[in-house]
């Protein structure tokens, strides 16, 4: 027990560095792009469109990638598949961190994009496949809950530093962060996979195995089998009703999240003029409210509740606080759409949870990672269906003054989510 506690402590450690470096720079992304692109306007069809082309090329990437790197994880271990995104994702931020300048931001743009098709999201998926490893099912919702409640940490504390740093002071700080957070993971978190007779270690005594069989090696072999991410993904969907259940809602809600992400920032901008500051003063509102209900209302509420309920009142708030968002009539009601995730990061967690008593003990890092890749595929079509109706309604050509309707219609795709997530009947998990 002590050692899994001590996975678990530093599992979340890594969690919060990374978050805290990822968020530090968010709030300043926008004016960033602005800035490189349209200089001196509040509105800018360009970095719009190009926003959603970045979510959908990363969806695109990680709806294979996500499958193939939790598969792996499995066989390899979570730690050695961690090591690929804590490192990869130094390498945008030290673009920015060096310049903002136009042309150092289409280099940052080309590098987040590769990086984040190859491995966005998977530091969360492997991290949730990691307190899998080392929680039992019946407290598996109250760990991811945690787990989600530190993550919320990061962004708070991230969110709160971009208030105060300048932006170029930002991006440096959050460099040497995503530093630490990688050396972090490498020299204090233990591998969670302890029976080593389901695969050869990927890294032993800091050289590459290569397996063998009647020796001959096989890496061939698992780069084919890993390469079947698409037939994992659809077999995994057909398991059972309940995991089918779970992907239809992940996917809508996922489809609400990014539209969300990829429009509102310049929604507010446009409507409200809101800068680096306002922007970070929002999300850490919304950082703190989401940190305590995790840390704190989750662990009550879910033994009480149980998961599907839970995970149905996260759904409900979600589509209500975009529905005020998008007709926001003064410049404090998105202050207070955000206090809503006092209640709507319920959610996430639950999913996953529900999804991971589905599985056995050796399939935890599949399951997440395919239920990542069902999210992927709501990240690519999302900015297809909702860059262009941001950008035509925040431009001079809207056919009627209606700022906020993309921002309505992302809460209807979130409503979706809400009403199949109410037929959910979950059924005894499988013991490990």
């Amino acid at each position: 027990m002590d050692q899994k506690l001590y996975g678990l402590s530093h599992i979340f450690m890594t969690i919060f560095l990374h978050n805290l470096s990822s968020y530090m720079v968010l709030p300043a992304i926008t004016d960033v792009t602005m800035a490189a692109l349209c200089p001196g306007k509040d509105e800018c069809s360009l970095a719009i469109y190009l926003t959603g082309f970045q979510q959908a090329m990363t969806g695109l990437g990680t709806l294979v990638m996500m499958p193939l790197l939790g598969n792996l994880s499995d066989k390899y271990g979570r730690k050695a598949i961690l090591t690929l995104p804590m490192s990869l994702a130094i390498i945008p931020l030290g673009i920015l961190a060096y310049s903002q300048k136009t042309k150092f931001f289409y280099v940052y743009y080309v590098f987040t994009t590769l990086i984040s098709m190859l491995c966005e999201g998977s530091v969360l998926s492997l991290a949730l496949a990691y307190v899998a490893d080392n929680v039992t099912e019946g407290r598996r919702a109250t760990a991811f809950g945690i787990l989600s409640g530190i993550g919320s940490a990061g962004f708070v504390c991230g969110t709160l530093s971009a208030r105060f740093l300048s932006t170029s002071l930002a991006f440096q700080v959050s460099t040497v962060i995503a530093v630490i957070g990688a050396a972090y993971m490498q020299i204090f978190l233990r591998e969670s996979i302890i029976d080593h007779n389901l695969s050869t270690p990927l890294i032993s005594q800091g050289k590459l195995v290569t397996p063998k069989i009647d020796g001959k090696p096989k890496s061939n072999m698992h780069l084919f089998n890993a390469l079947r991410s698409f037939h994992d993904l659809t077999s995994f969907l057909n398991t059972s009703l309940i995991i089918t259940q779970a992907a239809i809602i992940a996917f809508f809600s996922n489809l609400a999240e990014v539209g969300l992400h990829g429009s509102l920032m310049y929604y507010l901008k446009a409507q409200f003029r809101f800068d680096k500051n306002q922007f970070a003063d929002l999300m850490v509102i919304s950082g703190i409210a989401g940190t305590v209900s995790q840390l704190i209302l989750m662990p009550i509420l879910v033994p009480t509740l149980g998961e599907a309920r839970l995970l149905s009142i996260g759904l409900f708030f979600h589509c209500v606080h975009m529905f005020i968002y998008s007709i926001a009539w003064s410049f404090w009601v998105p202050y207070a759409a955000a206090m809503f995730s006092v209640f709507f990061v319920f959610s996430q967690p639950c999913i996953r949870s529900i999804v991971s008593k589905q599985v056995g003990p050796h399939e935890q890092g599949k399951a997440q990672g395919c239920i990542s890749g069902i999210c992927s595929v709501a990240q690519i079509v999302s900015p297809l269906a909702f860059s262009p109706l941001t950008a035509l309604f925040l431009s001079e050509r809207a056919p009627f003054n209606f700022p906020g309707l993309s921002i309505m219609c992302i809460g209807i795709a979130s409503m979706v989510s809400f009403i199949q997530s109410m037929m959910v009947r979950v059924v005894p998990p499988i013991l490990s």
